[in-house]
């Protein structure tokens, strides 16, 4: 086949083109643990993966759940009776059973202020179908949406690179702590206008991935009073409702459409039970829309992803056990509110700051003061060396779309307690070198190369150099880096 590699048009334009979001090192970190993955005996010196957002801190209890309800699966001799009512085709609707139990579920996350019609659920293959699914309905190629930033990288990818949707960043600041105003959406609104580009709508993230903040309920209506005004969409992704661990409790969309007058055609809900309940494999995405027509289109176009109806099958049952949930639902929220607290204070104990957070499943880490410079060549240098000599992947600011260098976000809750230490001890040595390289410069008045001991290990980094990457890296310069002044 390598007679076709020449040749790109023999694909299309949009196999052919480099516009999936993924050039980033955002996803090079992904790259570099894929390539050298920690393991406490096997491979000590791996990189640790703190980049992905995943809750695995309450795998136990659903485990004990399946084991106590084996009627609920297909594959069991006490569940298999089912097995042919399951596995024949199923209506694109989704099994009324599974819709129920998820509409039921959803309402409990939200503290039960709230009630959602299992009708207007859509279905889709994960947050990342559905997000796309959404934007399918509501734009078309060449139109925009505002997202506030830093926003999710993948966003890029899953609202953008089949539907040919922009999206605009609204640049929010950490000196009032990232929050979006209403004066920044204006003023994007506006300029959009001014380029003849057609804003169809506004999607936010709340919680917020990667602040790990939650909206308060006056900007949540600011939001809906302003969409309202420009009849343009707002989607919001609360994929990571359920991982509150502290106050002030989450206020959802769906409460807010309750209290203000406004035209519901415009408000749409994003959700999954990837986050809430740890289970991303599964592909659980929804869409829930106060829009008939997006109901019917989406219902539609969910073909193309749908949820399997045994994960259907086994959901159903388990979201309708109401102790069960109540149970998980306090249960993860107590572990990922030590989770937390042991990685903020192990953090601060030498001297590292977090923004202040009370929900997903990581931190928006400070590591301005360990920048060399007060760039994106600064932060990039310092995130090769945290990727290839510290061997942990966090994810820099910059994938995250944010306007200041230095900030990382720093996920805690995808490993256990072990893992979570040793990261900690590898934070603690990049600091304390770091420090030390910094005295040493003070007294000599010239660079010195930071030299990383782990184990009998040892990487050496020009860290002064933000175009020098460590000759162990897998990963090359990323295309966003290359295009940083």
């Amino acid at each position: 086949m390598e007679f076709m590699g020449g040749n790109s048009q023999l694909l299309s334009k949009l196999a052919a083109s480099d516009q999936h979001g993924e050039n980033s090192p955002y996803f090079d970190g992904w790259k570099a643990y894929e390539n050298d993955p920690f393991h406490p005996t096997a491979n000590p010196n791996g990189v640790i993966q703190m980049g992905l957002a995943e809750n695995q801190l309450s795998f136990d209890l659903i485990k004990e759940w399946i084991k106590k309800n084996p009627l609920a699966s297909i594959c069991t001799s006490e569940g298999v009776k089912a097995f042919k009512d399951i596995a024949i085709f199923q209506d694109y609707h989704g099994l009324q059973e599974f819709r129920n139990a998820v509409a039921k579920f959803m309402g409990k996350v939200r503290g039960g202020r709230v009630t959602f019609d299992p009708d207007r659920i859509v279905m889709a293959g994960g947050a990342t179908g559905a997000n796309e699914l959404i934007m399918f309905c509501l734009a078309d190629p060449g139109d925009a949406f505002l997202v506030p930033s830093p926003y999710y990288p993948a966003f890029d990818r899953d609202l953008s690179w089949r539907t040919r949707v922009k999206l605009l960043p609204v640049a929010c600041e950490s000196s009032n702590n990232f929050k979006i105003t209403i004066q920044a959406l204006k003023e994007a609104y506006e300029n959009a206008r001014k380029a003849n580009i057609k804003v169809k709508g506004i999607i936010i993230a709340n919680p917020s991935n990667p602040l790990g903040t939650t909206m308060d309920r006056e900007t949540l209506r600011s939001l809906v009073t302003f969409i309202n005004e420009k009849e343009i969409h707002l989607v919001c992704d609360e994929i990571y409702a359920a991982t509150i661990f502290c106050a002030p409790k989450f206020v959802s969309v769906s409460e807010v459409v309750e209290e203000v007058k406004c035209n519901r055609d415009l408000i749409h809900i994003v959700y999954s039970l990837s986050k809430d309940m740890g289970l991303p494999g599964f592909r659980v995405g929804i869409v829930y829309s106060y829009n008939d027509k997006v109901v019917n289109c989406g219902r539609k176009m969910s073909s193309f992803g749908l949820v399997s109806s045994q994960t259907q099958h086994l959901l159903a049952s388990m979201l309708a056990d109401e102790e069960f949930v109540d149970t998980f639902l306090a249960e993860s929220s107590k572990r990922l509110g030590n989770r937390h607290k042991i990685f903020t204070r192990g953090l601060e104990e030498v001297g590292i700051k977090c923004l202040d957070s009370n929900a997903g499943l990581y931190c928006w880490m400070d590591l301005r003061p360990l920048l060399n410079e007060p760039t994106f060549e600064g932060e990039m240098a310092l995130w090769r060396v945290i990727i290839n000599d510290v061997r942990l992947n966090v994810s820099p600011g910059s994938s995250f779309h944010c306007v200041e260098p230095g900030w990382f976000r720093v996920c805690f809750a995808n490993m256990d307690d072990e893992t979570l230490g040793i990261s900690l001890q590898r934070i603690r040595l990049l600091v304390g070198k770091w420090k030390e390289m910094g005295a040493q410069v003070k007294n000599n008045g010239r660079k010195k190369t930071l030299k990383l001991n782990f184990s009998s290990r040892i990487y050496d980094a020009a860290v002064l150099s933000p175009h020098m990457m460590s000759p162990h890296s897998p990963i090359p310069h990323s295309p966003i880096v290359r295009a940083r002044t």
